[in-house]
């Protein structure tokens, strides 16, 4: 048997799988260090913090056999006991300065691809669940906007690298290419759009164009004139080696935790709905009293994915009334929760609570939907939060035949109640309906059961509608 080491080596990583979904695999465990995804051999090795870290991934995997969009991957001890990052010619190199080596509690942020502005209040939104962010300091680079965030503790900003390392702020832009500094500390002397220290609240503020030009003119020295060593490619993972598969990852598929709150804002015209304080970590869900004859996992990610994408969902074994949802993050969960507390689902009114674990974890009972394509969040999601709402009695029908009438669509929901009404219209060059139910209860099984169904060769979408009357 392999002795035990700190470096974990994965068998049969497809090429489905990102680096995130590996990070998410063993994270609960420790920091991971280094990862290096070897592709041309579905292979990859991670190195934990320490060897305590690793024998206790393999020790829970040992008795549940991890699984990864729907993949089963093998983990086992490396014989490595270290490992050397390679270039991209495979060669072996020493980094560009010591911060890859050696963690610190500074990071520097490269954000590729700003579409939207990028604000100190942006930045400390990202990353302060991972911990107490200390300062940060935004500035202009050749490589693009740059920014130094200051936590408290330096396992914060491994934790903080490890998880939004590649991800995007908003959907499909302003992603974010993550290195430790070797900064020991960051001076700020203004609190403002630009700089921040977290610590001191009553430094005066400034004009924003001579505070970038102050922190310019201050890190210029030391990180140089060409910041090479920083001029990262959007999607890559500093110090590993990219490749092909890793380039062809699509960056909707990486949604950042809580940056969703600042994209629902504008949706809601600056302001959350009633009851959303938009500061919830927690992206996984008690779900009690339900109907467990009637109700599966299918049917729950119906309901709740109209409030955020949906990871994973487990009923449990000993309570089978209750279920476990987890969420895409922490606004997500808050969304879902204010508006289906109390929803009644087939006689029996739901309880929706905030559950104690952090996430679920891989297994043969859980259902795996971080990969569906009908997470309704990975696209247009301003859009999707707008649209966010208690269960209302009018159901909007999207992805529809284009020769198809209203009685048609009547005879496919009139199964799960009394349609009242029902009008077919054309919006955007594209066939779509409202169905009134005579109560929200009908409407919401007709969603929960003839969501993502096939209706004459098409696969239809139904979310709850705002609208009164049809």
């Amino acid at each position: 048997m392999t002795e035990a080491s700190k470096v974990l080596h994965l068998r049969n990583v497809g090429p489905e799988i990102a680096e995130n979904d590996l990070l998410q695999l063993v994270q609960a465990f420790g920091i991971v260090e280094k990862m290096v995804v070897i592709r041309a051999k579905n292979q990859a090795l991670l190195q934990m913090q320490d060897v305590a870290s690793a024998i206790n991934v393999m020790h829970y995997y040992s008795q549940v056999q991890p699984s990864v969009r729907g993949r089963n991957v093998y983990i086992q001890f490396s014989s490595h006991k270290e490992l050397t990052i390679s270039d991209q010619s495979g060669q072996t190199r020493r980094p560009s300065s010591d911060q890859e080596q050696q963690p610190n509690r500074i990071l520097l942020i490269t954000v590729h691809n700003p579409l939207y502005p990028i604000t100190v209040d942006v930045l400390h939104q990202v990353f302060f669940p991972h911990g107490f962010v200390e300062k940060i300091v935004t500035f202009q680079k050749s490589a693009g906007l740059q920014a130094l965030v200051q936590f408290s503790t330096q396992q914060s900003a491994l934790i903080a690298r490890n998880l939004l390392q590649g991800r995007n702020v908003y959907d499909g832009c302003c992603t974010l290419d993550i290195q430790f500094s070797n900064l020991k500390e960051l001076q700020v002397n203004y609190n403002n759009d630009r700089t921040r220290d977290f610590t001191n609240p009553s430094l005066p503020s400034e004009q924003v164009h001579s505070g970038a030009n102050a922190v310019h003119n201050n890190l210029l020295s030391y990180f140089g004139e060409a910041a090479n060593i920083y001029s990262l490619q959007p999607g890559t993972t500093p110090g590993f080696q990219q490749t092909a598969a890793h380039q062809g990852l699509g960056l909707n598929s990486y949604q950042m935790p809580l940056s969703s709150a600042a994209v629902a804002t504008t949706a809601f015209g600056g302001n959350l709905p009633p009851g959303i304080a938009g500061t919830n970590e927690r992206s996984t869900l008690l779900v009690s009293n339900l109907n467990h004859e009637k109700l599966d996992a299918d049917k729950l990610f119906n309901l709740f994915s109209n409030y955020g994408n949906i990871s994973r969902i487990k009923f449990l074994h000993n309570k089978p009334d209750h279920a476990l949802i987890q969420m895409g993050d922490g606004f997500q969960a808050e969304l879902a929760l204010n508006f289906l507390k109390g929803t009644t689902l087939f006689g029996k009114k739901m309880e929706v609570n905030y559950s104690k674990h952090p996430q679920i974890n891989p297994s043969a009972d859980t259902h795996d939907y971080s990969s569906s394509n009908l997470n309704r969040f990975n696209r247009n999601a301003a859009k999707n939060y707008r649209y966010c709402c208690s269960p209302t009695k009018m159901i909007h029908v999207s992805s529809i035949p284009t020769d198809v009438n209203e009685e048609e669509i009547t005879l496919h929901l009139s199964p799960h109640g009394n349609v009242l009404v029902a009008k077919v219209f054309e919006a955007n060059g594209k066939k779509q309906a409202l169905v009134q139910f005579e109560t929200e209860e009908e409407a919401t099984e007709a969603l929960i059961c003839k969501h993502a169904s096939l209706f004459k060769g098409s696969t239809i979408r139904l979310a709850f509608s705002k609208s009164t009357s049809v």
